[in-house]
């Protein structure tokens, strides 16, 4: 039985870190997470994922020690603002499960995010290859309770051969990979998604998140199909993925959401 995620999850979207090319202070770095995460708590929003978002050129792996020091910092100072038992999520970018989870056991998180959690793509880090035999029972050994939200054909990257139909990729996911929730998304950053492609995600038989493209306009639609979004780009101000969240603009897709 899969648990339903929020139904409207926000981004905080950390500046580089330290290690990172373009790394900005520690003071910053919280200081814009949790201004960040108390606009989104105010809006309505009822979950946040935490990303290190800056720190692109993203290791297609293991990320360094640093880095998950750094988030670690970051996602206790989001805590302070939203409380303990508010719904978090860890995002090790560009696929590091296990860093993830190492996050989700020392800080109680609800759930992580894996890009690629099963099969193979072809990304702007390379190949990446998802690793579910070892996700899942690192999950069990440290913190049997965190959830594992699975993207589907994740955005940002190709498939390594023929693309097999959507449906199929989602029921794996669930089925064999053992996800508790799948995520589909657009090519990119802020790409809406099809409602076809929600429809058959859906038929795996676990609830169903948009991870990009929602906004005051879709989420009414989207939610109607979906059992949850993520909205991180739309909620930013003049919509720069990069800028801080924009408290008017996440009241005004939370109320659309019916928040």
């Amino acid at each position: 039985m899969h648990t339903r995620p929020p139904k409207l999850i926000g981004m905080v979207h950390l500046l580089p870190l330290p290690g990172s090319p373009r790394s900005a202070s520690m003071k910053a770095v919280l200081e814009r997470a949790c201004s960040d995460a108390r606009s989104l708590l105010d809006a309505g929003f009822q979950g946040l994922v935490v990303e290190n978002f800056g720190d692109a050129p993203f290791v297609p792996g293991q990320v360094q020690p640093v880095t998950v020091a750094a988030m670690a910092r970051a996602i206790g100072a989001v805590q302070d603002v939203v409380g303990t038992e508010f719904p978090l999520v860890a995002n090790v970018l560009r696929n590091d499960a296990r860093s993830a989870l190492g996050l989700a056991a020392a800080l109680s998180l609800h759930a992580i995010r894996v890009n690629v959690h099963v099969g193979a793509r072809v990304t702007d880090q390379g190949l990446i290859q998802g690793v579910a035999h070892e996700t899942v029972r690192q999950r069990e050994a440290w913190s049997p309770n965190v959830q594992i939200w699975a993207d589907i054909r994740v955005k940002h990257s190709a498939p390594l051969g023929s693309e097999r139909p959507l449906a199929e990729e989602a029921k794996e996911a669930v089925s064999r990979g053992l996800a508790d929730a799948v995520i589909i998304t657009g090519a990119g950053t802020g790409v809406s998604v099809s409602d076809t492609d929600l429809t058959e995600a859906a038929s795996a038989g676990a609830p169903v998140l948009v991870g990009s493209g929602a906004n005051e306009k879709s989420i009414a639609r989207i939610l109607q199909i979906a059992d949850g979004a993520i909205v991180g780009t739309a909620t930013k101000e003049s919509g720069v993925t990069t800028g801080p969240v924009c408290s008017s603009r996440a009241r005004a897709i939370a109320r659309a959401a019916g928040l």
